[in-house]
């Protein structure tokens, strides 16, 4: 087994050369945040998932979480890796300092966010949904659930979860029928059942906050008649100090493909009537209260591609290098199959789609930084917009790649890589839930052409296409070669963008079915002009860096050669999908029901 090594160098490249980071600075509460300083942060940040968390990656999958009695508890070393990790204060990386948190920009944290998926995504699955669940309560509750759950939800001596699903009401929330009834003195008596919540009973902490959806007596049908509730594991008293036991339990772990090590857990609420919950947000505005927990929560699940990608990416490269077998073209001997040209194309399919997805996450974050802290509103408010069109893209794009990643890395190691001692299969096994979970990448698709694309008269698409225009101006213009090659191909897809775009707009307002069509094609092309253009940003970054007499000039030369194998590579399937985009959705219902049974 290879060990997880933080891609550091390529991390700090982007945020100081794709996402300014020296500009994210001069933003007002994030002064302190200043290039130097972060690369000290990302380095500490590397050495925690290189020496704890990595090493528990392998045996938590291995011996998994277990349920016994009503008492979860996580496998050997996780208990004692969150501790540590809390320690170190990296729960609370982008919160409040004031409330014991970091303050860093969410484009740092998500850089941190990768490394922790790298190394362990199990692990990682806790703290994502805790980070969820404070902005949600950060940005919707009253002062007092505020000073209640905040600070000890951002020290990490209490996590958090988000509790939606239920059977029979999966994507389609507004079916669920978990049930809140008011106890007449302000707190609600919760009941139902919630499926796959992931660390919904677990042993890191003292407390766990759930957020429960659940539906009040009389509220309308559907997702308009669902409130949010907090439902503590302990109910908190007066005095801030733990109380006796709330009527909530888990009564059952998922057996899952993947991610042994996290506990996903059946909960029951108010089995003997006495779940106390509190309301958070307004009555029947429970989804646009989660949507808050929901949308960073996207943003965080593709960057657990990231994180899973350069895992596999890691240890793709270096079983390629040991293993020797065959003479590759134009040698007299046998070597190292890395030398093999489909081993070769293996590699750089999975380095070039792990540093593209990097780019597009980073980017995504930087974009709400600027929104969140800039005292320039009108910026501010383009900012956010470009983050709501990126987040589905952001998503969706990451995680299919890292199932595209991952199941190279099995590729690459042969039929070893089917067989578990490797270590290779549990990257696939482990990513498999990225693209289904906090919205599957159809609804993420849908969320793009439906609402993102037109949203503000179709401005924030606009604005992106100005920028991914202004990369192939700069590109094509270059004296590198490889430049003027990424700027070319870039130019043909950014066109097939722009059709699509336009296509699928005329079209909504004739026929929404066949928009819909082509919903998924066209957020698969957007998402390889979007990660082409940022890798095209990098390219022209490291040409100029080499120019100037930049130091590391194999590096820098690699970021242009991984771009330019991107764009000649990988991008010429953007254009390709157009006629996926425009053909309606007659293809998808030509053969019947009766005939997809038979």
């Amino acid at each position: 087994m290879s060990e997880y090594s933080a891609p550091l160098a390529d991390i700090n490249f982007m945020l100081n050369h794709v996402v300014s980071l020296s500009d994210i600075s001069k933003l007002p509460g994030y002064e302190h945040a200043e290039p130097d300083m972060i690369a000290q942060v990302l380095d500490e940040a590397a050495k925690l998932a290189h020496d704890v968390l990595d090493p528990i990656n392998r045996s938590g999958d291995e011996e998994g979480a277990t349920l016994e009695n009503g008492v979860v508890t996580t496998p050997k070393g996780f208990k004692e890796a969150y501790a540590q990790y809390c320690e170190g204060g990296w729960n609370g990386a982008p919160f409040d300092p004031e409330l014991g948190g970091g303050g860093l920009p969410w484009s740092v944290t998500m850089a941190l966010g990768e490394m922790w998926n790298g190394a362990n995504l199990g692990f990682s699955l806790c703290t994502l949904l805790n980070q969820g669940s404070v902005e949600a309560i950060e940005a919707h509750g009253t002062e007092e659930q505020k000073s209640t759950y905040l600070e000890k939800m951002i020290s990490g001596e209490w996590s958090g979860t988000m509790n939606l699903t239920e059977p029979g009401a999966g994507s389609d929330v507004g079916a669920l029928k978990s049930k809140a009834e008011p106890a007449g003195d302000g707190t609600w008596r919760i009941k139902g059942q919630k499926i796959f919540i992931t660390y919904g009973e677990h042993d890191f902490g003292k407390n766990i906050i759930h957020l429960v959806l659940a539906r009040t007596p009389g509220s309308p049908a559907g997702t308009k008649g669902i409130s949010l509730f907090i439902v503590p594991k302990f109910l908190i008293n007066e005095d801030g100090s733990l109380g006796q036991r709330n009527d909530l339990r888990c009564i059952a772990l998922e057996e899952k493909l993947g991610i042994h090590s996290s506990p996903t857990c059946v909960m029951s609420y108010g089995d003997n009537d006495e779940c106390v919950g509190y309301m958070i947000g307004a009555e029947n505005k429970g989804m646009s209260v989660m949507f808050t927990m929901m949308n960073n929560a996207r943003l965080s699940v593709g960057v657990q591609g990231i994180g899973v990608s350069e895992r596999a990416y890691q240890h793709a490269v270096a079983y390629a290098t040991e293993r020797v077998q065959g003479r590759p073209a134009g040698e007299s001997r046998n070597g190292a199959i890395i030398g093999h040209a489909d081993v070769r194309r293996n590699l750089m399919t999975m380095r070039a789609l792990t540093e593209a997805s990097r780019a597009i996450c980073l980017y995504d974050a930087e974009c709400l930084d600027i929104a969140r802290h800039s005292e320039d509103r009108d910026h501010a408010t383009e900012r956010q917009a470009m983050a709501e069109l990126l987040t589905p893209i952001s998503k969706s794009f990451c995680t299919d790649s890292a199932l595209t990643v991952t199941s190279i890395g099995v590729q690459v190691h042969g039929g070893m890589g089917f067989i578990e001692e490797t270590g290779a299969a549990q990257y696939y096994r482990d990513c498999r839930i990225l693209p289904i979970y906090e919205g599957t990448n159809g609804i993420q698709a849908l969320d793009l052409v439906m609402r993102k694309l037109p949203m503000h008269g179709g401005a924030a698409f606009r604005s992106l296409m100005d920028e991914v225009a202004d990369t192939i101006t700069r590109a094509t213009d270059s004296n590198d070669t490889r430049l003027q090659s990424i700027g070319q191909a870039l130019a043909v897809a950014a066109q097939a963008a722009a059709d699509g775009a336009i296509w699928l707009t005329d079209t909504m307002a004739e026929d929404v079915n066949d928009a819909a069509a082509g919903a998924t094609p066209f957020q698969d092309m957007m998402g390889l002009v979007v990660g082409a253009h940022l890798l095209g940003r990098a390219a022209l970054a490291a040409e100029k860096l080499l120019a100037q007499g930049g130091q590391n000039k194999r590096f820098l030369s690699a970021k242009i050669d991984t771009a330019f194998f991107f764009a000649t590579q990988l991008l010429p399937k953007a254009p390709a999908l157009l006629p996926a985009v425009k053909a309606g959705a007659a293809p998808l219902y030509a053969v019947s029901e009766d005939a997809l049974i038979a």
